[in-house]
């Protein structure tokens, strides 16, 4: 059986994680996952967009899809100037699949942030790959578990949030200032 840790039907209890309707089972199923999400090693670098602000904010034709996505390449690319000097090292970018004409978009897009056409206005040498969910990939599935717990950290850093408890300290720090805004989690606007 291939099963594809899906953040919704985990907190919905459906299709394949129909069993965590118990109570019991769910309590052990959760500690078990943030265990493992807790000693994986990882650092995250997440990028929020507010949606209703952006819709303000944008010309109707702005993406925020693809501004997360540069805003997030930028953030990647900065994170590994610092981790290693250089950054001028090739970096693979896996993309969940969505459909033939929003990957052909995300593609053009993705190339002309890495062309040049980005803040620090240099070539940033990434590489783009699509996946299914079928493949069963562990980086898009841990995406997937950690992207609504730090949105709902976002709209709401008062409201308990287990899940963000053990992913914050994952997210990407400053190396001079170790802050994590701006750097590690980048809202917008």
């Amino acid at each position: 059986m291939n099963l594809i840790l899906h953040e919704r039907d985990i907190r919905k209890a459906s299709g394949q994680f129909a069993f965590l309707t118990d109570a019991v089972r769910r309590s052990v199923f959760m500690s078990d996952l943030n265990q493992w999400v807790a000693q994986s090693p990882l650092t995250i670098i997440a990028v929020v967009v507010r949606k209703p602000e952006f819709s303000k904010s944008q010309p109707t034709t702005a993406n925020p899809y693809h501004v997360a996505m540069q805003l997030g390449l930028e953030r990647v690319e900065s994170f590994l100037r610092h981790q290693e000097g250089t950054g001028e090292r090739h970096v693979h970018f896996i993309f969940e699949a969505r459909g033939k004409r929003e990957d052909d978009e995300l593609e053009l897009e993705f190339r002309r942030v890495c062309d040049g056409s980005n803040s620090v206005n240099r070539r940033l040498l990434f590489q783009l790959v699509f996946a299914g969910k079928q493949i069963n990939s562990t980086g898009l599935q841990l995406a997937d578990l950690t992207a609504r717990p730090i949105g709902r950290y976002v709209m709401d850093p008062s409201q308990t949030n287990r899940a963000y408890e053990i992913i914050g300290v994952k997210l990407a720090r400053h190396p001079t200032n170790g802050n994590v805004s701006g750097f590690g989690l980048t809202t917008y606007p």
